[in-house]
């Protein structure tokens, strides 16, 4: 599956706070594990109403299943197709389900910059990072990599016209890995509000939006420390929020002694280097998924720009030497969980 859709664990999910709501009566919190984006999708819903939970599970499983199956960049279905049509160079109607996604796309890479580019497709696959499970194999030359980024491919390329598309690049390939799965939750959070319910988490191998809260506490997540294993800072959420982290653990090879990860810059084709981890708190989940990935881009010296470009107020990068580098108003919600904490340094966005 495209690169960014796969297992991962960003975030550590859930503390064991959730156990509040395991009461014999009233509302009680009801979890739901399914597969899809190639992760494991955790749904945890706080209602009295066992049959409302249960419904809603089944018709989120239907729909993440619909939207994985759909969005495939690689493999048979409407994203395979979109991509084999968008090399021709001719006009065509885009499939519905695609068209929101490409939409989206072009104002994403518009707002960052073009760190993040989903019609780089074409790099992923140079890569390895395509496929479900890389093949092992040395990284690209860099001559092909070149050859890739000569061509320019960009989401602006792709001319829309009503329903009907077109590329002006037949370099242009779709990798909705970047924002596919935060666009996913989004719509999956959309038909568990559609359906009734108000206290929700739903989370995608780490990254996750939340609704109300169980009970008289709110949700309250662990961000995985960059290195790996453990814990690196806890936050409680508020109302209707999406938390995304991108890191440099999620998906790596290592060839005669160099590590190699799946986050790409797209000014060199190379992996992004001056960022471990990056989380973002928005308001959506695709905004969120492709903000962490931009943000990872443009490390520590491009951080404030960024986010401010993007109009993100919340977010943390961790740098190569572990420094993390915060937003002001994310400073105010982050707990480190152990002692000693990490050197921090407050980062104003320019207005």
């Amino acid at each position: 599956m495209s690169a960014g859709l796969r297992p991962e664990a960003a975030i550590v999910g859930l503390f064991l706070a959730l156990a509040l709501g395991a009461c014999a009566e009233g509302p009680k919190i009801h979890n739901e594990r399914m597969l899809a984006f190639g992760t494991v999708v955790e749904l945890s819903i706080y209602t009295a109403d066992t049959e409302l939970a249960r419904a809603a599970g089944e018709a989120v499983r239907q729909d993440l299943d619909y939207m994985h199956r759909a969005w495939h960049g690689w493999e048979p279905g409407p994203m395979g197709r979109t991509n084999q049509l968008l090399a021709t160079g001719g006009e065509f109607s885009a499939n519905p389900s695609i068209l929101p996604l490409i939409l989206e796309g072009q104002r994403l890479e518009e707002e960052s910059k073009g760190l993040f580019n989903p019609a780089l497709g074409g790099l992923f696959a140079l890569w390895g990072f395509h496929a479900d499970e890389r093949a092992p194999a040395p990284p690209p030359a860099d001559t092909d990599i070149r050859a890739l980024l000569d061509q320019r491919p960009s989401m602006t390329d792709i001319q829309v016209r009503g329903i009907r598309i077109h590329s002006t690049n037949p370099a242009v390939q779709l990798d909705m890995g970047g924002y596919a799965k935060g666009y996913g939750v989004d719509r999956a959070m959309e038909r568990l509000m559609d359906l009734g319910v108000e206290h929700a988490i739903l989370n995608a191998g780490g990254d996750l939006r939340a609704i109300g809260q169980p009970g008289q506490r709110p949700w309250r997540i662990g961000i995985r420390h960059p290195d790996g294993e453990g814990v690196l800072a806890s936050l409680e959420l508020r109302g209707d929020e999406s938390v995304y982290t991108s890191g440099d653990y999620e998906r790596e090879f290592s060839h005669e002694g160099v590590r190699y990860h799946h986050i790409l810059d797209p000014r060199t084709g190379q992996p992004a280097r001056e960022s471990r981890s990056v989380t973002v708190i928005a308001d959506n989940g695709a905004q969120a998924d492709a903000s962490a990935t931009a943000l990872f881009v443009a490390g520590p010296q491009g951080f404030a720009e960024i986010a401010a470009a993007m109009g993100i107020t919340q977010a943390m990068l961790v740098d190569r030497q572990g420094i993390v580098h915060m937003t002001p108003t994310m400073a105010l919600r982050i707990h480190f969980e152990h002692q000693p904490q990490p050197q921090v340094r407050i980062v104003e966005p320019p207005r």
